[in-house]
């Protein structure tokens, strides 16, 4: 394999098993690194409608990210479980010999109306999306530290981080929370020449939309047609696939964006900035 723009680093990336976060491993390992990755690939909280990612997605993650020459540790693990994703972690960077990259991907997007929002379920999506985001950190950061060499964070939010997502407050809550939460760790982790930024996309076709999601979307549209049209987008594509917003977060892994740090990057087409 000739050399590429990640060659010989090594990638932490969770919510890997299928959609953004196996698109974000082929991609790095395409471009020369090897990964470790994690999925619960299992049962997701009771107000998530759409099917959950299972181990067989994580084995294909693991095959694909194979047949790029590249090595990949892989296990299934909850991101709420810090201890769970530190020994992962480890392990990794036992077999790997370092740690440059920090994908936080894996989170959940319920869509519910105001009133149907139980304590529980607004727990359950701050749980994984924002303590899950920064357990991952947490996870890695030193490793990448005690590399000496710099790495670069990459915090997945989305279009709901910079504006909002209709229909879902403790997702749009969550998201916001990331937003912030990458600025915070870039200002205290830029001393290690580690950035940290956030990703935003706007609608991407993943699983996320199998199951019940499109019928749960459709009946919380009903009670307010007006805000069906928040997330409109400048450009003539609505939906992104995940290879597209790879290929944002694969750059932030690059020494090409070098300088950037704390930025919150949008990839939704222009529909945040109305």
């Amino acid at each position: 394999m000739t050399a590429s723009r990640l060659q010989d680093r090594v990638a932490f990336i969770t919510g890997a098993a299928r959609g953004q976060g196996r698109a974000h491993a082929v991609r790095m390992a395409n471009e020369g690194a090897d990964i470790i990755a994690v999925d619960v690939a299992g049962k997701l909280p009771d107000c998530v409608p759409y099917d959950p990612a299972t181990p067989e997605d994580l084995a294909e993650t693991v095959r694909l990210v194979e047949a790029t020459g590249r090595r990949i540790h892989a296990a299934q693990v909850d991101v709420r479980d810090a201890d769970g994703l530190r020994e992962t972690v480890d392990a990794g960077v036992a077999e790997f010999g370092r740690l440059d990259v920090i994908v936080a991907n894996a989170g959940i997007s319920p869509p519910q109306r105001w009133n149907e929002i139980t304590p529980a379920d607004f727990r359950d999506v701050l749980d994984i999306n924002v303590t899950g985001v920064f357990n991952t950190v947490i996870a890695g950061a030193q490793h990448i530290i005690d590399g000496g060499r710099g790495g670069s964070i990459i915090l997945i939010s989305s279009a709901a981080g910079i504006k909002l997502q209709p229909f879902m407050i403790h997702y749009t809550a969550s998201k916001h929370a990331v937003t912030g939460m990458a600025r915070a760790f870039a200002a205290e982790l830029g001393r290690h020449e580690i950035r940290v930024n956030s990703v935003h996309p706007g609608p991407v076709a993943t699983a996320m939309g199998s199951g019940d999601m499109i019928t749960a979307i459709g009946r919380a549209m009903e009670s307010n047609p007006l805000l069906q049209n928040m997330m409109t987008p400048f450009l003539p594509t609505w939906v992104l696939q995940p290879e597209d917003v790879a290929d944002v977060v694969c750059w932030l892994a690059t020494d090409e964006s070098k300088y950037l740090t704390a930025a919150a990057i949008p990839v939704d087409q222009g529909s945040t900035q109305y």
